[in-house]
């Protein structure tokens, strides 16, 4: 070890969201929100100030890729601290003179969690926590224990869209929490690129280039708005409370009773994964209304209850029997075609009819099905869309505004999401396809010199 057992941390270039961020001390800390706020910067230094003030405390900082983990970490953090602690590149760890450790790991698949097998660490980063899934998260914090006194503590650097999108919204922006989740542990520093005088005396133009973004971009990385995002598939989608009751600019609505409307029932089957089943009415002028669904989930996204067919289909008759909505209809029902697989026995939509539920195959042409979601969510001229879903859809008002764009299919959905809603959503949809709503032509009234007009 080199005799230098100094370090020289700039402390003057925080500003006060920086400096709140760095005196923080709940046990689940989210920073940032937005681009351009200085998080990376911030991280560093709290790691290296934890490890010179609590001697012999780990702390682990993580990314997605290892290449994002050693240029904004690795690299830098080596730099601040020569002299008082060396890195041990093949076990991603840099330790201190005082015994002190901060440890570096990537995260990119669920696999990459078995470098943490049976790990301990007091303090964590999660940086750019949105690009992790909540399982991942949630399996990375599983890792924050340790028999002794230092500080058990979690960082989340963030900002709108990603895989995580949803679970750091609900913690940190919308505080909705969860049986076992204790509200007082959480707290969220906002950082936006206007508090980072020190980035903008740098680079004047970043803030005029955040400007200058589509707006959808524009409010989730300069305004920091949690609500739309890059990428979001279904970013028509509008769940305003204000017009629940008139209904207009909004998809999601109060619930009334659908008297004199005919049933449908869509359904998408899942064990391991969840299974859907939606109930919707249809009025005189062909409107969807998503009035009831039956979801399998646990209540960890994307995970199912297993439930076997012959489970889910007692239970859903039993819902139709004794439902006010549903009880005496005559319910007609579409699902995914792969139900009728009988290759491996009796199949799923052979179960369903022993149970007097009966389906016809869907139309599963993704593409053509997707385009008669965005066809449904499209308001006309006096705001009001072709289906609305009833507030007591949570599952459904949760999952469909997560979805994102997959990387390799232009134009479908990421399958690896909780699209399972979607799916079944999808197959009603193809039941009865709109024609595309062609906007109204606008006269150009500009001046024309070439007479190009006709």
């Amino acid at each position: 070890m080199a005799s230098k057992t100094t370090i020289n941390l700039d402390l003057s270039k925080t500003n006060p969201k920086q400096d709140r961020f760095l005196r923080a001390k709940k046990k689940h800390v989210g920073f940032g929100g937005a681009r351009g706020g200085g998080k990376s910067w911030v991280v560093r230094i709290k790691a290296i100030l934890l490890c010179l003030f609590f001697a012999g405390i780990k702390v682990l900082i993580v990314r997605r890729t290892y290449p994002e983990l050693k240029k904004n970490h690795i690299n830098e953090i080596r730099k601040l601290t020569t002299g008082i602690a060396r890195y041990n590149d093949k076990d991603k760890e840099l330790t201190f003179v005082n015994g002190s450790t901060i440890t570096f790991t990537y995260c990119a698949k669920d696999k990459d969690l078995d470098m943490l097998q049976g790990a301990e660490f007091d303090v964590i980063f999660l940086e750019e926590a949105g690009l992790l899934s909540e399982f991942q998260m949630k399996s990375i914090v599983a890792c924050l224990r340790g028999a002794n006194e230092f500080p058990k503590r979690v960082y989340y650097t963030m900002n709108p869209g990603g895989q995580g999108h949803a679970y750091l919204k609900r913690i940190f922006i919308d505080r909705k929490y969860d049986i076992g989740e204790n509200p007082d542990e959480y707290e969220f520093i906002q950082s936006l690129v206007t508090d980072n005088i020190a980035l903008l005396e740098k680079q004047p133009d970043y803030k005029k280039q955040l400007e200058a973004l589509p707006p959808k971009l524009r409010k989730a990385w300069l305004e920091g708005d949690w609500n739309v995002f890059e990428g979001m598939f279904f970013e028509e989608f509008r769940d305003d409370p204000e017009h629940y009751l008139d209904r207009k600019h909004t998809h999601v609505i109060e619930p009334f009773n659908p008297s004199g409307m005919n049933i449908y029932r869509s359904y998408d089957f899942g064990y391991n994964k969840p299974f859907s089943c939606g109930w919707w009415a249809v009025d005189a002028q062909g409107v969807f209304y998503r009035i009831l669904e039956y979801y399998g989930c646990t209540g960890e996204p994307n995970e199912g209850v297993k439930m076997t067919p012959e489970e889910q289909f007692a239970a859903i008759a039993k819902i139709e029997r004794e439902h006010p909505y549903l009880k005496g209809k005559k319910i007609q029902g579409v699902a995914d075609p792969s139900i009728w697989d009988g290759s491996r026995g009796i199949s799923v939509a052979e179960t369903a009819a022993k149970y007097g539920i009966y389906f016809s195959p869907g139309i599963n042409e993704r593409i053509s099905g997707w385009m008669q979601c965005h066809y449904r969510l499209k308001f006309d001229k006096n705001g009001y869309p072709m289906m609305y879903v009833f507030n007591t859809c949570k599952d459904f008002i949760r999952t469909i505004p997560l979805l994102m764009y997959s990387e390799t299919k232009v134009e479908d959905i990421d399958t690896d999401l909780e699209d399972h809603i979607a799916d079944e959503w999808r197959y009603f949809c193809m039941t009865r396809p709109l024609k595309p709503v062609i906007p109204e032509e606008i006269s150009d009234t500009r001046f024309d010199p070439l007479n190009r007009k006709k």
